[in-house]
This record gives structure tokens, sequence and C-alpha cells, in this order.
């Protein structure tokens, strides 16, 4: 029986669990008393942090707006523990035409009307890390490599008028603290300095892919996050399942994302598939879980504050939580830098 890990929530004094309870699935994928029994178990294992959307569940579309938040708002009703657990929901950003009629822009009008929907649904009166789920603004993000100019980008709400409007709702109650998610360097950068320059909520976290196969984080984020105190809480840690090896051979398991949904194959780009063979033989070699391989890799990471795990069953839970007890040596670290110059980057 190992133990949970914990760090702290930015310049906060908030202890999170070093594995983050992702939630994305549950409406689509998973019933909601497969999402009760998710909660019940980690909470058990030391897991004080929850991360959800109003977009979610996934595949987004009109039906499955604001599901997941409906079924984690009724275990709190139900199981009244609602000060035990670190919750971190995101607004969407523009481009959904199904919430908010698509103009959802970062203006202080919407984000109201976001957190008020979002407080109603999850049953509470407080969020407590409220983040933007992509920024409004035209940049790289969503397994975009590189920045491209759009003459066609239209306008944005400011850094300092997004800052102004959270502060607005941290000083209501409404929402405790701030983060960032599919950043830039930019955009983080510009965050923080507007902060510190006119006393504004300062951003703790940023929400952006990150995994054996996509280290782009560290290129221009990593750091920020060490230097300024704002960690990583990655998601994709298995790159949509494929760093578990269950799509290998072009195996597709029943029920598997890859199997129900398109939209992820970005993840099973040819290049990818080659890099994932070279560490499920290093798993092998170290008689490690291809899964455990990719967690404690992320995990073992300075400039990560949380790892977001995502489950469709159980097992796969159970697996995920337990990956913070393996320590991964020098020798693993050495041997996955080198696969990593190999195959940099290859599933952004």
């Amino acid at each position: 029986m190992g133990f949970m890990k914990y760090k702290k929530l930015g310049t906060t004094d908030i202890n999170v669990s070093l594995i983050c309870l992702g939630t994305m699935t549950w409406g689509t994928q998973n019933s909601e008393e497969d999402a009760f029994e998710q909660m019940d178990y980690s909470v058990a294992k030391g897991v004080n942090f929850f991360d959800t959307a109003e977009l979610y569940s996934v595949p987004p579309n009109a039906e499955s707006y604001g599901k997941t938040e409906k079924m984690i708002g009724n275990w709190f009703a139900r199981r009244k523990n609602r000060d035990k657990i670190i919750l971190a929901t995101k607004i969407a950003g523009p481009g959904c035409n199904w919430i908010r009629g698509g103009k959802n822009s970062f203006d202080k009008k919407t984000i109201g009307l976001a957190i008020d929907g979002s407080l109603k649904r999850l049953n509470t009166d407080y969020i407590d890390l409220y983040q933007l789920h992509w920024p409004e603004r035209s940049t790289n993000y969503f397994g975009k490599r590189d920045y491209e100019i759009d003459d066609h980008e239209g306008n944005w709400n400011s850094f300092e008028s997004i800052l102004d409007a959270l502060d607005g709702f941290i000083k209501a109650g409404k929402i405790r603290y701030v983060g960032l998610s599919n950043e830039t360097p930019y955009g983080l950068s510009k965050f923080l300095e507007i902060s510190k320059n006119k006393n504004l909520p300062r951003v703790m976290t940023v929400q952006n892919p990150y995994n054996l196969v996509n280290r782009t984080y560290e290129i221009g984020m990593s750091e920020i996050s060490i230097r300024e105190k704002c960690g990583l809480i990655p998601y994709y840690p298995l790159a949509t399942g494929y760093l578990t090896g269950k799509y290998r051979n072009n195996q597709m398991p029943k029920n598997s994302r890859q199997s129900l949904f398109k939209g992820w194959e970005r993840h099973g780009n040819p290049r990818a598939l080659k890099a994932y063979e070279e560490y499920f033989k290093l798993a092998e070699q170290y008689e490690i879980s291809p899964t455990h391989l990719a967690h404690s890799f992320v995990n073992s990471r300075p400039f990560v504050t949380s790892n977001i795990i995502g489950a469709t069953t159980m097992e796969q839970l159970k697996e995920n939580i337990e990956s913070v007890n393996i320590n991964l040596t020098q020798e693993i670290l050495e041997k996955i830098n080198l696969i990593h110059n190999n195959h940099p980057n290859p599933s952004p």
C-alpha cells in the first residue's frame, strides 16, 4: 500500500495530490454510477484534486455540454464533502456554437454567466481553480506545432481586462484562484507580468498536454513554471491511451476512445507509433508496465504540480493512481531522454 504525494498549488498554501482526477469521459463513455465509483476510490487513495470543464463530456457537443459537472455536483450533494476537494473547472474558449451562441469571449459578462452555470451544475458556491480552457486569441494549441499569423483574427479581450474581470469574481467569493490552459510562453508571460504590475490575480497553473511523445512544454514553458512557481497540470499523460500499449500492433480494443470517436488521430501518426514502440521496449526491459513508465515520468518532472489522469474502467484508474509509487532510476530517465532525442515530440 503506497501513499499519495502532495505539492503546493502555485504560490498558494494549498496542497494538491500529485494525481488529479480527470473527468471528461463522464457522461459519454462513463455513467454517473461509474463517476461516483471513480471519485470514491480516488478520494480513498488520497486524491483531493478534481479537474473538469463546462465543455465536458467529450466529444463536445450540445448534448454532452455540462454533463460531467452535473455528475460531480450530484456526488457533492450525496457525499457532503465539498470542502475536502480542490475543484478545478474551465470556461470554454470561442468556437462552440452551442455554448452561449458561439460568441464565447472572455469579457466580464460572459465569464460571469459561465461561472454561475458551473456553480449551479457543480452544486457549490465556489470554485477553487478557474481556468480559461483555450485562448481567445489566435495562437498554436490543440496539436498545432507552430504559431502562424492569422490575418482574420478579430478582436479579443486584453490580458488585463480578463484578469480584472476574474478579480471581481474572486472578490465576490465565487472563485479562489485562476489558471490557464492550452497556453503559450507569450500568453503565460503576459498574464504573469500584468498581474504583478497591476496587482491583479496571479495565474497559479497551466493545463497543457504533456507526455513522453509530447514534451513541447519543455521548450518555452517549463522554465517559466519553475521560476514563477506556476506549475503544469498536464493532460494526456498517456497520449490519449496510446502509451498504455493497448493500440499496439494495430489493435483496436472495444469501447476504447479511438474505436468510438474521431478526432484523436494525431496521437496515432506513423512517427508517434515508432516512438511508442521504443518506450514499450524500455518498459519491458525494466519490467514496468508502459502505463507506469509514462505516468511516473510525468510525475517526476519538477515543473509538474499534478498529473491529470483519465480512466474509463476501475482497472485503469487503479493503475494510474499506483504510478505515484513508481520511482524511475537515473538510468531509465537517461534512456527515456535517448529515445526522446531520436524521436522528438512526434505527437504534439
